[in-house]
């Protein structure tokens, strides 16, 4: 296999496995949102739409990869990346005591 289709695929796998991670924890904050400490402007709408943004811009960063335009990949795969580390934006408003063990693990 050519090193090209490896890195292809490779970022493929990845971008998958992080989309469904942070579908996983994002529907968890949709249904339970009431449980989990964050800002009064987070809303279970808000939660949606972001996962949606996010997403697309995971699809275009690696859509602009595959069509070899790396530094707008590359771009877009960063911001990306934080879909990821927002998650843990939820500890600046509650005490590690204050989520689940569940909450913890997504």
């Amino acid at each position: 296999m050519n090193p090209e289709i490896k890195h292809q695929l490779l970022l493929k796998i990845l971008l998958i496995a992080c989309m469904v991670s942070t579908a996983i924890h994002f529907t968890d904050n949709y249904f339970y949102i009431e449980q989990y400490p964050q800002p009064d402007w987070i809303t279970p709408p808000s939660i949606y739409i972001a996962w949606i943004v996010w997403t697309v811009i995971g699809i275009t960063g690696y859509w602009l990869y595959k069509s070899r335009r790396f530094w707008f990949a590359y771009l877009c795969l960063v911001i990306y990346s934080f879909s990821g580390l927002d998650s843990l934006g939820h500890y600046f408003y509650g005490s590690m005591s204050e989520f689940s063990i569940k909450m913890h693990l997504l």
